[in-house]
């Protein structure tokens, strides 16, 4: 399974398909400021400041992006992606900007971290654990690595969510097989193969047998629960324009964000 995960982030990595622009400076800049754009509670829940002169460890760097802004506020930053192609965009992302402060990035497995113990003040990861297959090591990992009383800031997916609901009604209702549950819709049908989606009180427990107090989680609405983003590949035929068109994303925005994507964590070492 994981070697299927590599090889689907591999071809395409995470947010790179905001960018358009032809000239290579444009469509990093166009990348960065499309993901602000599109989800701008990013900022706030990663405080980018937070991190000055702390060693912070992002796992699953994708593009760059939020891994170029902790450098460029200060921060003593260690970067991870499962594949290579994140790890050449990130480093090509950093020294375009020529940012001071020293940073590392490497090709690593979220599950074996190649750190030892209580190493970093920060960890940080947008959209990753919930790809692994063993997520539960993966923040296992994440709680040996950093240093007591440091925090854990990361994004899992929220299963209980429109995109959720979506993904059951495309894959099992009109297929005819309603009992396969959302978490099936997500595992088999959302990004690359393996995806999970949690209850908040499923990620609340899972975080606390691991060793994490101080747990805050949150839901919000993503980019895929309003439909407000490029499609990929496969949903791009006539019947998904339709529904991209016809979607009704304000009805969805006014319900707010209890039935989001995103699962945010905030959980300390101590």
């Amino acid at each position: 399974m994981k070697n299927l995960v590599k090889s689907h982030w591999e071809e395409e990595t995470c947010g790179t398909r905001y960018g358009a622009a032809t000239s290579r400076k444009l469509w990093l800049t166009e990348i960065e400021k499309t993901r602000y754009e599109i989800e701008p509670y990013v900022l706030d829940f990663a405080d980018f400041k937070s991190g000055q002169g702390k060693k912070v460890l992002e796992i699953g760097v994708g593009a760059g992006v939020d891994f170029s802004n902790w450098i460029k506020c200060g921060a003593i930053a260690t970067g991870v992606d499962l594949t290579e192609a994140a790890i050449k965009l990130a480093n090509e992302r950093v020294k375009s900007t020529l940012h001071p402060s020293p940073f590392t990035l490497l090709v690593a497995d979220a599950e074996n971290l190649p750190f030892q113990d209580n190493q970093f003040d920060i960890v940080y990861s947008w959209g990753v654990l919930h790809h692994t297959p063993d997520t539960p090591r993966a923040f296992a990992q994440a709680f040996r690595v950093i240093k007591q009383g440091g925090h854990l800031k990361a994004m899992v997916y929220h299963v209980n969510s429109w995109t959720g609901f979506m993904l059951w009604v495309r894959y099992c209702l009109l297929k005819g097989k309603p009992w396969r549950g959302l978490k099936y819709a997500i595992f088999h049908h959302l990004e690359s193969p393996g995806t999970k989606a949690y209850t908040t009180k499923e990620m609340h427990e899972m975080l606390a047998q691991i060793g994490f107090k101080n747990i805050h989680l949150s839901t919000k609405l993503c980019a895929g629960d309003l439909l407000n983003i490029k499609p990929s590949a496969k949903y791009k035929s006539g019947i998904y324009k339709i529904i991209w068109a016809l979607y009704p994303r304000r009805l969805v925005k006014l319900l707010g964000d209890r039935f989001g994507l995103n699962l945010l964590i905030r959980a300390q070492k101590s």
